[in-house]
């Protein structure tokens, strides 16, 4: 990634953001506990294909101001709208985990400023968990460090969980990422961001799902660690949105990072997305 840190005021704080490329404009939004650092390799393929890429760090993250008086999605949503005007939408919003859900709730509300939403492994719709799930290993262990994190406030056990959220081969530079993560979680205020986060339902983003108008792309790992049947997961989202604007696709091997997994091929599925007729009407 090589724009340069830029400020966008809110209500509440600042958001952190950066601007790579020229041409129609996409907006990537990152998970809970992360940083626009996250998309470092999937940006540069965006703004090679010819698009004006923008990555933010959600409040609480990054380089965005550390404390706010809320972290429900659909404050997140606000941010993300406050940005997509203020660079001159309309924008395809890219969201991951809980900016997902963000990026649902910012799609129902502001149909003019969002003609098209990716949800990388989405926390979009009110989540339970059965019995026979916690017979899946890699569930049970996710599920037990993303407790553990929240509940405690672990950096630890944060640390631990992406190593189960990343099954398999790691991204090259995983060792730096892991540091970079957790020294950024170990600022003043960046821990009880990813709590607050953590604690916040989806339920606001669930009830937007059928208010969507623009098209949606769900892209869920097949391993990823959130869910004992990601598959399924992914098809919900699909379900409950207006009949023919979703679509799933899975990315065989991925956890629940498949853009930092496999950034080659969540770009080709963006860039897909976002040339088609619906994503740019």
């Amino acid at each position: 990634m090589s724009g340069s840190t830029e400020y966008l005021s809110v209500e509440g704080g600042t958001i952190a953001y950066e601007v790579s490329g020229s041409g129609p404009l996409i907006v990537l939004a990152h998970g809970m506990g992360d940083s626009r650092a996250a998309y470092r390799a999937v940006t540069p393929v965006l703004v090679a294909a010819g698009y004006r890429v923008a990555a933010a760090d959600l409040r609480g993250c990054g380089e965005s101001s550390a404390a706010w008086p809320e972290w429900s999605r659909t404050a997140i949503a606000g941010d993300l709208l406050a940005l997509i005007r203020h660079l001159g939408g309309p924008a395809v919003l890219v969201g991951h985990s809980i900016s997902g859900g963000a990026a649902t709730i910012a799609a129902a509300e502001e149909p003019a400023l969002v003609t098209g939403v990716v949800e990388l492994a989405p926390f979009t719709r009110k989540q339970s968990v059965a019995a026979g799930d916690l017979r899946v290993k890699r569930f049970r262990q996710g599920m037990l460090r993303l407790l553990g994190a929240a509940v405690f406030g672990s950096t630890r056990l944060w640390l631990s969980y992406l190593d189960v959220a990343y099954p398999g081969d790691k991204p090259r530079d995983w060792s730096e990422r892991l540091a970079a993560v957790e020294a950024k979680l170990r600022e003043p205020g960046r821990m009880k961001a990813l709590q607050g986060m953590g604690r916040s339902a989806p339920t606001d983003a669930g009830a937007q799902l059928a208010h969507v108008r623009c098209p949606v792309l769900v892209v869920m790992g097949t391993l990823d660690p959130d869910w004992a049947d990601p598959h399924a997961e992914g098809s919900a989202v699909v379900e409950e949105l207006p009949a023919g604007l979703g679509q799933l696709e899975m990315i065989e091997g991925a956890g629940h990072y498949p853009h930092d997994q496999f950034p080659e091929q969540v770009a080709a599925l963006v860039l897909a997305f976002a040339r088609s007729d619906a994503a740019r009407a």
